[in-house]
């Protein structure tokens, strides 16, 4: 008990002295606060007082800042005062002596420009403004000057020797340039075009296009381009470009030897003349477009790089009077009148066209350049339909043909040689003409060469036939078809003709030699071996002047005998005079037409002597009726169809 008392007591203790800390320390948290609540009151009225010092603190702070970006903007306008000063005495003294560092001045100017103008202080009809627009118009004014200078000063005509010398090794002229009119080397320069190899590789000859303008200038008239258009000088622009090189680029040409040549002037000129100046156009065209036209599209195209629309436009300009000058000429020829021989030159005309067409599409490209590409199509097309009529009339020609031309001897007619030499030719411009002939519906074009050229020979055969019958002697009109229709007929044998032609045409043609050299056999030899036959000598009552005793002419007279050998020997003198004035110009043809006479007078005439020789052997003047051996004829059928002349046969 007295345990628990105790306890209750110390406890009381404990929280007394509690209760007396806890009020000490609230009566100092008073305090604290009391004080707290001072210091407070005192900082309001120290902001209170420091207030005006911030205000005029910031305001001082931003007053500086303001003056430092004033003094900046001044600077940097200042800046570009000086830099405009700078740049309107490099354009005042003009580009001359140093076009790069004044087409800078320029783009400076340029920049002074669009600064004044975001500046609002700067308005565009502010003195500066005003006069910088004006600055950069006299700049632009030089600029045109300088681009003009520079362009005509480096603008010269290229020699033709320079031409020569940019073409593939196999195309050079060898001695007389193509632009001389002298006709033994414009006729070997026809056949030359022809028969270039740049037909079979074309993707092996290299053409080089001459340097037109030296490469390190030409940046710097791009350069001076770029301001042009910028400035919006681009016709300008265009007029000094065309009027420079439109003007090179035409007398290039006629250095070469290119003129203008019209329908008219075409047609008073001797074909010897008018067939050298194709040969040479030919050869101009191959130039202008492979290196003249080449190089100045590359000139062009660095030139006015990064303005595709109006590079087209210069080309086209600075072109359009050199592409009228060629072009004139080609119209010209397809113009005038046709005549057979103009074929082949229209075909090689008709085929550098085809050649270059390609060039064409990639040089003049763009709209701007269509009218150029149009006409060049345009001739293309002209001569092609000008090449099929002259086609068609040469056919018509040749069965029509009434020239007068004598052929005595029977040999091949000068209108045959020509139609097949003709044939010849066209066969070299196979691939052309099956260009040509395309729109035959049905047949290959192989099948249409074929047809054309049987049309040809048919026609050739039916004007032989005509011309045949002027001979008076059969035997000589058939003599004359054979020669020629066989001359056709080897003709074609040894040219491409023969795999177009077929076998069952040469063939068939063989056998119609064969028919006129019988007919000529039939016609020529029929009356002199009726002499050496039997007919008419055998007697049945064999009685009167007679051999006896001789068996093998038992009633054959004497006296008709003599006459059968007389008449034998006359009439194969007469043969023989005439015959050998005939010409049978093939060899192989003339040997086997003499053995087959031979194969049937000389039997005839042994058997005809052997049997009736005895009658007149022993006779007085016996050899006037058995003038000639078997080898004797034999001999002077060999003399047969060598084409002497008559006083040549006498002696």
């Amino acid at each position: 008990m007295v345990m628990a008392v105790a306890s209750g007591d110390l406890l009381g203790e404990k929280a007394s002295a509690m209760r007396a800390s806890l009020e000490r320390s609230q009566t100092i948290t008073d305090d604290v606060v009391s004080i707290l609540g001072s210091f407070d009151h005192r900082l309001s009225a120290l902001e209170t007082a420091m207030r005006p010092t911030q205000i005029r603190t910031h305001s001082i702070r931003k007053a500086h800042e303001n003056i430092d970006r004033t003094l900046k903007t001044a600077e940097a306008i200042l800046v570009h005062f000086d830099q405009y000063y700078q740049a309107e005495a490099k354009i005042i003294k003009g580009p001359h002596e140093d076009v790069k560092s004044y087409l800078e001045a320029i783009d400076q100017l340029r920049r002074n420009i669009r600064f004044f103008n975001n500046k609002k202080g700067f308005k565009n009809d502010d003195g500066i403004a005003i006069r910088a627009n004006n600055l950069i118009a006299e700049a632009i004014s030089k600029l045109e000057e300088e681009f003009e200078r520079l362009l005509s000063s480096y603008s010269k005509p290229v020699e033709p020797e320079r031409l020569f010398s940019s073409l593939p090794n196999t195309m050079r002229p060898s001695s007389a340039s193509p632009g001389h009119d002298d006709d033994s080397s414009s006729k070997n320069h026809s056949s030359y075009i022809h028969s270039e190899p740049h037909k079979n590789n074309a993707d092996t000859v290299v053409y080089t296009p001459p340097v037109l303008i030296p490469p390190r200038i030409l940046p710097l008239l791009n350069n001076l381009t770029e301001q042009m258009v910028q400035a919006g000088h681009q016709q300008q622009l265009l007029k000094i470009y065309r009027d420079t090189r439109s003007k090179v680029l035409e007398e290039s040409l006629q250095k070469l030897g290119v003129e203008k040549l019209n329908k008219d002037d075409v047609q008073k000129l001797q074909w010897e003349v008018l067939e050298a100046k194709i040969g040479n156009w030919i050869h101009f065209m191959r130039i202008a477009v492979k290196l003249l036209f080449a190089a100045e599209r590359k000139v062009c195209d660095q030139i006015f790089e990064g303005f595709d629309s109006l590079s087209d436009q210069c080309f086209a300009e600075v072109t359009t009077n050199s592409i009228s000058m060629l072009l004139s000429f080609g119209e010209a020829i397809a113009k005038s009148k046709r005549s057979p021989e103009k074929l082949f030159v229209l075909l090689d005309m008709y085929e550098i066209l085809q050649e270059i067409h390609s060039e064409i599409e990639i040089l003049f490209k763009g709209r701007a350049c269509s009218k150029i590409r149009e006409a060049v199509l345009g001739l293309t097309k002209q001569l092609a339909r000008t090449a099929q009529e002259t086609f068609g009339d040469f056919e018509e020609a040749v069965e029509k043909d009434a020239t007068k031309t004598a052929v005595t001897d029977g040999t091949v007619h000068p209108l045959t040689s020509y139609v097949i030499n003709y044939v010849k030719f066209l066969f070299d411009y196979r691939s052309t003409l099956n260009q040509l002939f395309q729109g035959i519906e049905g047949e290959s074009d192989s099948s249409q060469l074929a047809s054309v050229t049987m049309r040809i020979l048919q026609a050739l055969q039916t004007n032989l036939d005509g011309k045949s019958k002027q001979y008076r002697d059969p035997a000589l009109t058939h003599l004359f078809l054979m020669n020629n229709i066989h001359y056709i007929v080897r003709s074609v044998r040894r040219s491409e003709a023969k795999d177009l032609m077929g076998d069952d045409w040469i063939q068939r043609h063989r056998k119609i030699v064969q028919q006129h050299a019988n007919q000529y056999k039939r016609n020529a030899w029929a009356k002199i071996l009726q002499s050496l036959s039997i007919q008419g000598l055998i007697s049945s009552s064999g009685g009167g002047s007679t051999a006896g005793g001789d068996g093998g002419s038992s009633g054959a007279s004497r006296a008709v005998v003599k006459e059968r050998f007389k008449a034998f020997n006359t009439m194969f003198e007469e043969l023989h005079q005439k015959q050998s004035q005939w010409t049978v110009p093939d060899t192989e043809l003339r040997e086997s037409l003499i053995l087959a006479v031979a194969e049937v007078l000389l039997p005839a005439y042994r058997s005809f002597v052997k049997r009736f020789g005895p009658l007149v052997e022993n006779v007085k003047s016996s050899q006037r009726y058995i003038k000639y051996s078997a080898e004797d004829l034999e001999r002077i059928l060999g003399e047969f169809f060598e084409g002497k002349n008559m006083n040549d046969s006498k002696r």
